[in-house]
């Protein structure tokens, strides 16, 4: 079935926010303009202080981008060659590849069913494995907005004497039993690409830490390994926060709470509207699988993710009707043409690679009308009819 003259509903619209901050984001830009303090100025002070507040944190490091934000927290903890980093498939590829640029070894273990988060007991089965012993850290992702399940992970830290990293990239402003992401590890990682719930006008990243000996050690790395100008400590990096990135992050940081709550509100229509049209069920083979939260989660939906059946089919179909939708991710780390020396094969992580043939994200921000939402499921529905 095709709907007649299909509204369309874009993944996103970075216009609807743009426009309701218009003034308030150019008023800034201009500012930094007139400072001439390009790079690592004081507005990038002024965010970090607001974003260690926003996290409940001592420390926050500005860097160039989520990605580097990643290497940064492993590289400033002292992760490196010799050490192995247990992480998950599913995700996106920086936090895999962060890994490996930080010298350390990737260990991959499966995800949960429910959650999509790196699975604790899959972790701890690893660990007691021979290919554990040389685990330094465990890198868990918070993925589509969701903490992954912390009180596990805590008592693996505890029991096998680890380091915690958070892959907080799409997670600003989640918590976990009330603790904020960027509180719960030793270090944790932010992403602000222009996707995010929190966005800069460009790539951006965040560290976050509790521990001064990382604060200090990723402020040097961040910068050519300097502590004065020109007298390099160590091999470091070019991942300097830039000042613009760091203000306008700073006058959206202000917003994220209400954002996040419209979020979680369009998350609850979304659910709503789905079980009014028949249309859930407990498994992809009976039904659209709705996205689980835990009770001990803060979800900020960063993504708002069903399993559905025939997938593929489905958003092919979602395009003609001129919805958008993604896939986060199609294919699982492990089968990546660049990280086969890895070793992994198709079957090694059948949860994850279940996953990607059967997720898929539909639009999401804070933005969406209730009028968009019901046009969604009702594409959904006519699909399925």
């Amino acid at each position: 079935m095709t709907i007649r003259n299909p509204q369309p509903v874009p993944m996103l619209d970075f216009s609807r926010q743009f426009s309701s901050l218009r003034q308030e984001i150019l008023n800034t830009i201009e500012a930094v303009a007139t400072s001439q303090h390009f790079i690592l100025g004081p507005q990038v002070t002024s965010f970090e202080l607001a974003a260690a507040v926003a996290c409940a944190v001592p420390h926050a490091i500005g860097c160039a981008s989520g990605t580097d934000a990643i290497w940064l927290a492993l590289a400033a903890a002292n992760v490196g060659p010799g050490d192995a980093v247990i992480t998950t498939p599913f995700s996106f590829f920086a936090t895999v590849s962060a890994i490996l640029r930080a010298g350390a070894t990737p260990l991959l273990a499966d995800i949960d069913s429910t959650t999509f988060n790196l699975s604790p007991a899959s972790v701890e089965e690893l660990l007691r494995s021979s290919a554990g012993k040389n685990v330094r850290a465990v890198l868990p992702v918070h993925l589509y907005g969701q903490c992954a399940d912390w009180d596990e992970f805590t008592a693996l830290k505890q029991s096998h004497n680890l380091l915690l990293i958070e892959d907080a990239a799409q997670a600003f402003g989640a918590t976990w039993n009330g603790v904020p992401a960027g509180a719960l590890g030793d270090a944790a990682a932010f992403s602000f690409y222009p996707t995010k719930n929190l966005s800069a006008m460009g790539d951006a990243g965040l560290v976050t830490t509790t521990s001064a000996a990382i604060d200090d050690h990723a402020r040097i790395l961040r910068a050519h390994g300097m502590r004065r100008r020109y007298y390099h400590d160590e091999i470091g990096w070019n991942s300097r926060l830039d000042s613009i990135q760091a203000a306008v992050l700073e006058v959206k940081l202000r917003y994220l709470p209400k954002w996040n709550q419209q979020r979680r509100g369009h998350a609850l229509h979304y659910d709503q509207l789905f079980r009014k049209a028949n249309l859930t069920a407990d498994t992809v083979k009976e039904g659209v699988v709705l996205p689980i939260t835990d009770p001990r989660a803060g979800h900020v939906f960063h993504q708002y993710v069903i399993r559905a059946p025939r997938r593929d089919e489905l958003r092919r179909y979602l395009a003609d009707q001129k919805i958008g939708s993604e896939i986060y991710y199609p294919v699982p780390l492990h089968l990546q043409t660049s990280l086969a020396h890895l070793g992994y094969k198709q079957g090694h992580f059948p949860i994850s690679e279940a996953a990607s043939h059967e997720v898929l994200a539909l639009p999401m921000y804070p933005e969406l009308r209730e009028d968009e939402q019901q046009t969604v499921v009702d594409a959904i529905t006519a699909f399925y009819a």
